[in-house]
């Protein structure tokens, strides 16, 4: 029993879309028009007579006949026929009402042009929300309000007020900005730079279509190959990395964000907030989806041109060839300050270029062929360099000089525009380099007037390689099943709330990391000085003495921790100046005692911070980095989205200095990263649970260069705050990627008495879906794919990948996990996928059940639990389409009250259920 139609997923996402009354209309009112010259409702209107799109104006003003010579309607209930998009250029005032109007007239799509509202403050805000209340009365779309417009250069519609004779060349790049006047400076300098676009979007407030919408419906477009933003806020988050990873995967979206030195919002009581900003946690969000962040408008479409016409760098390892040492010592310098590396050139590359080269070249990388380099030494040398292993990329650098032939030489190196590398080139000069230029560009080896431009755009396509590594990525399944005891957890943070209190005490902080698994330090409360060389002697000395405390934030602004305690005198020396400082400073009720702890030996170890804050566009933001006393000034530190994974955990390991210490330098040990990684992901994963913490830190977190033991990996000090006590459940910040689903993790019994699990899949999932293909027979096979399919195609790492590693948001997938009582291995039974359909509250599923456990109500339970699913999700509607001789399946969806129904082909019916 198998059921599958992807191709059914592409004809109802095209059905679908209600993006398309925007992009594709075939009617549009203008209301507002205008015969006023220079005036918004005039130009859109002669913008879009001018450009025949294949569809009909209708000019909306309620005192002219006509407008420009056409028939004008009173109102939009007057136009005849019905109407895809309405463009907006009235009042603001007036908008309100004039969408409801076209609510009522059953439009599709609007774009308000019209400016004054959130942007001039409280009044306007009030009016977007009287706006959108009116949209969602119907299923219109809205881009605006105070918005250009839109073009699609493809059907030739030009629904803005842009210059009347500025329509967008025709091309493959997706423009969306949020800037109306950047959008007309771009357009302009399209035309001088001959840039084309497959769509040119101004967004303006996003009060209804969003940066989501738009990446979903331009991933879907098939003329759209990259797309390029402008951005200057983020709007709705969860939606932007949501559509962000799934279209990142098939087409670069590249990503110039405003506001990048704004200052960051300080949090005096975290560690990790002061070392949070918001532009730093943009850099995180893009890194975690696939998004590429570059500086410069420039870069924008540089990068949308190189992506597409060369491949990815699988490193960052540059190889450079140039006919002068100047060029490539400037290539070098912006190669190695943005990050990026030059290649080692392994012994068979060197020995070579020394049998190719005269004696006198640079013999290191970058590699001077000197100034007589000729079109053959070129294409010589770069055949050579292409081959080394060690290199993932090459730069060809050229300056015109006497026995210097540009164009010939371009010729020569024509052949190497695909080598499974990428090939940039910097043809330096103007007239004389202009030809070979032109030459490269068209062999798809993307050329750049300055070697440290090229040296940048190389390291831009291998960022942006690094990012989209993580998506494909398998990581290893965190160990947390049996570690996590969250009730405990919450129960701590309950019984804090109850008793009026928003800061844990290190105490308690340390029994909340307990309950996820993470190891601290054995703490212990003494209230009196006594009771501290009692607990000291029973613990071993030396100890370390702490002030325990329910206000104080930071123990060292109160001299409130003593180290190295060595005997009983030192003890009580400690307390009795701990409680001095605390009484002194800030008043004696905030002196409770002290805690007492071993003193760890710090030799062969790290300090580390692990922390958690809140971001005001993003939710709940993860830190990781140097930590210790200094961690302000060091500065290291990289930001994460919680939830993660072992890949994910590794990645932002990655991005931190200390990073190359932990793997071991000058004589020590690496430490254990396995262990690291599966620590911060339990930790990601307490901070996605307990939504109740507004900040946690761990600092220092030691981590020691030995085996593992119980010191070796041990959170020394703590500390939680909650949010406000009047809080709602509703006012809690939701993180902005969508975290594991574990409300739809239950166990279920077969008909033949087989204990599973059913829980939405996992990317860890990848080698057990592996397992479940090689299970599936031909028949089943067929009536999932309505196709065979190679085993091989179907167990592609880059396919399975994208089915596991799923953004629960626009996806579900619910497995059957079986684990074998005898060997203790687990097997994957069968899969249920529940997908959204782009831009609208309808999902289509799919089913797959191994061959060997069909006929065990497996199908059913899946469907079932879908359903409820998509119930949970307010889904409208849940499809898909079956072959009609798969009977067993058709059966299922029966029993479950779809209603089946023939289609336009024979062999296919159509399940489908209002939820």
């Amino acid at each position: 029993m198998q059921l599958g139609s992807d191709r059914a997923y592409d004809i109802l996402r095209t059905q679908h879309q209600p993006l398309d009354a925007i992009f594709a209309p075939k009617s549009i009112a203008v209301i507002g028009a205008s015969e006023r010259e220079n005036s918004v409702g005039r130009t859109v209107l002669w913008n879009l007579i001018s450009h025949p799109f294949g569809g009909t104006v209708f000019p909306v003003n309620p005192k002219p006949h006509s407008v420009l010579g056409i028939k004008a309607y009173p109102n939009i209930a007057a136009v005849p026929e019905p109407v895809d998009l309405a463009i907006i250029a009235t009042p603001a005032l007036t908008v309100p009402s004039v969408i409801g109007e076209c609510v009522d007239a059953g439009v599709k799509g609007a774009i308000v042009l019209s400016a004054g509202f959130k942007e001039i403050g409280t009044v306007g805000t009030e009016l977007e929300q009287q706006v959108l209340q009116q949209v969602r009365r119907g299923k219109m779309r809205l881009i605006g309000p105070n918005c250009l417009g839109v073009m699609n250069p493809h059907t030739g519609l030009n629904a803005t007020f842009a210059n009347s004779m500025s329509m967008a060349l025709p091309g493959k790049v997706g423009f969306i900005s949020q800037s109306g006047a950047l959008c007309t400076a771009i357009l302009d300098w399209s035309f001088h730079e001959n840039v084309g676009f497959s769509a040119f979007i101004s967004i303006g407030s996003m009060l209804d279509v969003g940066w989501g919408d738009l990446i979903d419906y331009l991933g879907d477009d098939p003329h759209t190959e990259s797309i390029v933003i402008y951005m200057e806020s983020i709007g709705n988050a969860r939606s932007f990395l949501s559509a962000a990873r799934e279209v990142a995967l098939t087409k670069p979206i590249i990503v110039i964000k405003a506001g990048r030195t704004s200052a960051a919002a300080k949090a005096a009581a975290s560690h990790t907030g002061a070392l949070t900003g918001s532009d730093a946690v943009f850099d995180a969000a893009f890194r975690r989806s696939g998004v590429l962040r570059v500086k410069s408008i420039s870069d924008l479409f540089d990068m949308a041109e190189v992506l597409a016409k060369q491949p990815r760098p699988k490193g960052p390892r540059l190889t450079i060839i140039t006919n002068a040492g100047g060029p490539g010592v400037l290539a070098t310098d912006a190669l190695i300050t943005d990050g990026g590396e030059l290649a080692e050139l392994s012994k068979e590359t060197y020995q070579a270029l020394n049998e190719l080269l005269p004696p006198q070249w640079s013999h290191n990388n970058p590699i001077d062929l000197l100034g007589d380099a000729d079109p053959i030494r070129y294409a010589k040398a770069l055949e050579i360099i292409a081959k080394d292993p060690n290199s993932d990329g090459l730069l060809a650098i050229l300056t015109p000089q006497a026995m210097t032939d540009p164009t010939q030489i371009a010729h020569q190196l024509k052949p190497f525009a695909q080598i499974g590398k990428p090939v940039l080139a910097s043809w330096m000069g103007d007239a004389d380099v202009e030809a070979g230029a032109e030459i490269l560009n068209q062999a798809s080896i993307p050329t750049f007037p300055f070697p440290d431009t090229a040296a940048n755009v190389f390291y831009y396509m291998w960022r942006y390689s690094y990012n989209l590594r993580a998506l494909y990525e398998t990581p290893v399944l965190a160990d947390n099943g049996d570690t996590c005891k969250r009730t405990i957890a919450e129960t701590i943070i309950q019984q804090v709330r109850q008793a009026g209190r928003t800061l844990l005490t290190e105490v308690e902080s340390k029994q909340v990391l307990a309950a996820y698994g993470i190891p601290t330090v054995a703490t212990q409360i003494a209230t009196n000085v006594e009771e501290a060389v009692r607990l000291a002697k029973q613990i071993g000395y030396p100890v370390v003495l702490k002030v325990f405390s329910q206000t104080i934030t930071h123990k060292t602004d109160v001299d409130g921790v003593h180290l190295s305690l060595h005997n009983a005198d030192t003890v009580r020396e400690a307390y009795n100046a701990i409680a001095s400082s605390v009484t002194t400073k800030v008043g004696a009720n905030s002196f409770a005692g002290v805690t007492v702890q071993p003193m760890i030996d710090l030799r062969n170890s790290y300090e580390l911070i692990l922390g958690s804050s809140i971001d005001a566009q993003f939710g709940p933001v993860l830190l990781f980095g140097t930590g210790g006393q200094l961690v302000e000034v060091f500065q290291d530190k990289a930001l994460g989205l919680p939830p993660l994974n072992t890949t994910l955990a590794r990645r932002m390991m990655e991005q931190t200095r200390i990073y190359k210490a932990l793997q071991g330098v000058r004589g020590r040990k690496a430490v254990n990263l396995e262990a690291l990684e599966q620590l911060l992901v339990r930790f990601s994963q307490l901070v996605v649970e307990q939504r109740l913490i507004k900040e946690i830190d761990i600092n220092p977190l030691l981590v020691k260069a030995e085996k593992i033991t119980q010191n070796s990996l041990v959170a020394l000090d703590a500390r939680i705050v909650l949010h406000e006590l009047d809080i709602t459940e509703a006012q809690l910040p939701k993180p902005a990627i969508r975290p594991y689903p574990t409300q739809y993790v239950s166990s279920w019994t077969t008909r033949n008495g087989m204990q599973v699990t059913i829980r939405p899949i996992r990317p860890e999932d990848e080698p057990l879906m592996i397992k479940l293909h090689h299970t599936l027979s031909e028949e089943s096979v067929f009536f999932r794919y309505f196709h065979l399919i190679k085993l091989s195609q179907r167990i592609a790492h880059e396919r399975l990948t994208r089915l596991c590693f799923i953004d629960y948001d626009r996806e579900m997938a619910l497995v059957v996990d079986y684990q074998n009582p005898k060997t203790e291995e687990h097997e994957l039974l069968a899969i249920g996928r529940l997908s959204k359909l782009h831009g609208t509250n309808e999902a289509e599923f799919a089913m797959l059940v191994s061959d060997r456990y069909q006929c065990q109500g497996l199908g059913t339970e899946l469907l079932k639990r879908l359903l409820q699913v998509g119930r949970d999700e307010h889904l409208t509607l849940i499809s898909a389409e079956i072959l009609a001789e798969n009977s067993a399946m058709r059966r299922v969806c029966e029993k479950l009250g779809f209603r089946i129904s023939p289609t336009t082909e024979a062999s296919v019916v159509r399940a489908e259920i209002i939820t």
